[in-house]
């Protein structure tokens, strides 16, 4: 194997995580060791992860490197980050609570990560602060894609036992099995909430109590939602449940250090209805991003705080690539012209002296051959 194992990182229900480095290039990686079961095979998690993260690939999504395949396991090869964003809000946030201007930037970062994976129709299916991962230039990047499902149109039914209990959207608790990309939106808004906050804002310890947890704070939808909700997906018209009438608390009360445009935000993220939360992509253009930081803020060392107004592009390093091309092209361009310009004014200095030599001399200035431009001067 062209890889070394150098430290454990974390284990999981079927695959071990260890840093590596790089035989060849050096470089540090984290190798992900799923042991394969000689009656049962490759894991379906492990397949689903493999085919949809080799068509990811975004500064925002961690990449898959390579796969090497052996009787007894399977290695993925990803890059490697330092830590994942709990760990990171463990070790930098004032008991939890990230800096305003890092949870602009982390928040940005999950959300194109998250649009790009809509707009290849795949839902990540189990966004929660241990499966997003930070680098040391402060790129937040999804990972764990085992839950990860492509989808397309017409929508089709899903398993509603997805996504990590308290970042689990209420029509998936609901046991809705035709859910789209609004479950990952309002995994996203938990996730949100924890950063400003410091610990998750719906700790539930089961469906049904998650579910309360949720309405005590957004309020119980109107019985016509929740109808409509239940019915989805369901091959039988069961009997409504019967929930507490619990009204809305504001947002602001529950995040009292919350900017304005974060609350409205997370109001929009954290819609009950799912056809009623907006877009991962219409969120990145949310006021709350495009709007300058109170004077003052200034992103901490190792955060990629994204600037006001203009972000870059998700394929920053071709754009980098093209610009860097332009330039060369446009200072060779310049630099012909220059020498063109030097040869132009030392050809005039060598005719300038020609003329004054001509004309000084006793000659006659018919008798001796001279260019058509100083004779039309005569």
């Amino acid at each position: 194997m062209n890889y070394v194992q150098l430290e454990k990182l974390g284990e999981g229900t079927y695959a071990t995580v260890y840093k590596g480095r790089s035989r060849t290039t050096n470089e540090i990686v984290a190798l992900k060791e799923i042991h394969l079961d000689a009656e049962e095979g490759t894991p379906s998690t492990a397949i689903r992860e493999i085919s949809l993260m080799k068509e990811l690939k975004h500064v925002n999504i961690v990449r898959l490197y390579d796969v090497i395949h052996t009787e007894t396991k399977l290695i993925l090869i990803f890059e490697y980050c330092e830590r994942d964003l709990k760990k990171y809000m463990d070790v930098h946030g004032d008991r939890g609570a990230l800096d305003p201007v890092t949870i602009r930037s982390f928040m940005y970062q999950l959300l194109k990560g998250t649009a790009f994976c809509h707009e290849n129709r795949v839902l990540h299916r189990d966004l929660k602060p241990q499966n997003l991962l930070i680098n040391r230039k402060g790129e937040l990047k999804l990972g764990d894609f085992g839950l990860a499902r492509a989808f397309g149109v017409p929508v089709n039914t899903f398993s509603n036992e997805v996504v990590t209990l308290w970042y689990r959207a209420p029509d998936v608790l609901m046991g809705s099995r035709t859910y789209s990309t609004s479950i990952d939106v309002w995994s996203c808004g938990c996730i949100f909430a924890e950063m400003i906050s410091g610990v998750p804002l719906f700790r539930g310890r089961d469906n049904q109590d998650q579910l309360l947890h949720i309405m005590r704070v957004i309020g119980t939808p109107d019985e016509r939602t929740l109808r409509k909700i239940a019915t989805e997906g369901q091959t039988e018209v069961q009997n409504q449940k019967q929930y507490p009438r619990y009204p809305k608390i504001p947002f602001q009360q529950v995040l009292p250090k919350a900017s304005p445009q974060a609350i409205d935000l997370l109001e929009r993220l954290l819609q009950f209805d799912p056809s009623k939360r907006i877009t991962a992509a219409d969120a990145l253009s949310h006021p709350y991003f495009t709007t300058a930081l109170p004077f003052g803020l200034v992103a901490p060392p190792g955060a990629m705080a994204p600037p006001p107004y203009n972000y870059p592009h998700p394929h920053a390093h071709q754009q980098q690539q093209i610009q860097q091309q332009q330039a060369q092209a446009q200072a060779q361009a310049q630099a012909q012209a220059q020498a063109a310009y030097v040869q132009a004014q030392s050809m005039l200095r060598r005719q300038d002296t020609e003329y004054n030599t001509l004309s000084s001399s006793s000659w006659t200035l018919q008798s001796v051959p001279i260019s058509p431009f100083y004779r039309s001067l005569l």
